[in-house]
């Protein structure tokens, strides 16, 4: 059987990559966290570190542990927070993930309101791509995560809850000088000859390529950019146009323009996801969410 403390003893030397590192953490002696790390291993069956000249690194079977201690750890303190709520009121962490271009705007101001209700929760947001946001939202790390299906679809989570937020539109961002930058809406087709800029995942179809196909071509080999301060910086200088979210919008630099593509234009739909059992706490900020989100039209 293995303890609480072991695994979280297990998880630090993990994330240090070393007994001295996860000594000084947690207050331990060297000496002592070698022996636990021993004693842990004498249950795991098999070494569980992998010892170098210098420092440690996981084993498979560590890998496997660990995957399972994170699990463990995140629910433990899961369980804290929702006792605390439930005896005090609104307390403890609230633990949010974003994609990067909700947090320009719709993120910020839900939270803002939440903050400004329950002051006592502590707001710890984490910002990354959707799929592993519902990943670590699945192993505990996250109370709930605003994803979307762009660029490409959603993994099927089992147990998660999705309530739509907004379906947004994507406008094309083109440099001021481009030939098209003029128009209100720009026809799709007009710009198969140009260069896209994007970070498509790998074997996967994305809406880029999805509303190119209806409109009767394949877009050519885009440039991998996967940030948008890079993305923006490459249309500036003329190297490619790219896809911007409705909602992230205002964070265009003001040698950008925006266009509609019209009936052609590709939609995403933003989603807030919650675990089974959510906390009460995240049910509100998915309420606050949603009243954000009215800004551009519910989904």
């Amino acid at each position: 059987m293995f303890d609480v403390e072991g695994l979280r003893l297990l998880d630090t030397v993990a994330r240090t990559g070393s007994f001295t590192a996860a000594a000084a953490s947690l207050n331990y002696t060297q000496s002592a966290v070698s022996r636990r790390i021993a004693v842990l291993e004498q249950r795991a069956g098999g070494p569980l570190f992998e010892r170098l000249p210098r420092g440690v690194r996981l084993t498979p079977a560590g890998e496997a542990l660990h995957h399972h201690a994170r699990v463990v750890l995140n629910r433990l303190t899961r369980a804290e927070e929702e006792l605390a709520g439930i005896h005090g009121g609104y307390r403890g962490r609230l633990r949010v993930g974003a994609f990067a271009t909700a947090n320009v705007a719709l993120v910020p101001g839900a939270l803002r309101a939440f903050r400004e209700d329950f002051p006592d929760v502590e707001l710890v947001p984490v910002e990354g791509p959707s799929r592993s946001l519902l990943r670590r939202m699945r192993e505990g790390g996250l109370d709930v995560a605003v994803v979307s299906d762009y660029p490409a679809d959603l993994p099927d989570e089992e147990g998660a809850e999705l309530i739509g937020l907004v379906v947004d539109e994507l406008l094309v961002a083109l440099p001021r000088d481009h030939r098209l930058a003029g128009r209100e809406i720009v026809d799709l087709r007009e710009l198969r000859e140009e260069t896209w800029i994007e970070a498509p995942p790998p074997g996967r179809a994305t809406a880029l390529a999805t509303a190119c196909a209806r409109a009767g071509f394949t877009p050519r080999a885009s440039v991998r950019i996967g940030e948008w301060t890079g993305k923006f910086g490459f249309v500036a200088a003329g190297l490619g146009i790219t896809l911007v979210p409705a909602i992230a919008a205002h964070a265009v630099p003001p040698d950008l323009v925006l266009r509609s593509l019209g009936d052609l234009a590709p939609r995403r739909t933003v989603y807030a996801a919650l675990p089974p059992a959510p906390l009460p706490a995240a049910r509100t900020l998915v309420r606050l969410l949603a009243r954000q989100a009215g800004q551009w039209g519910g989904a």
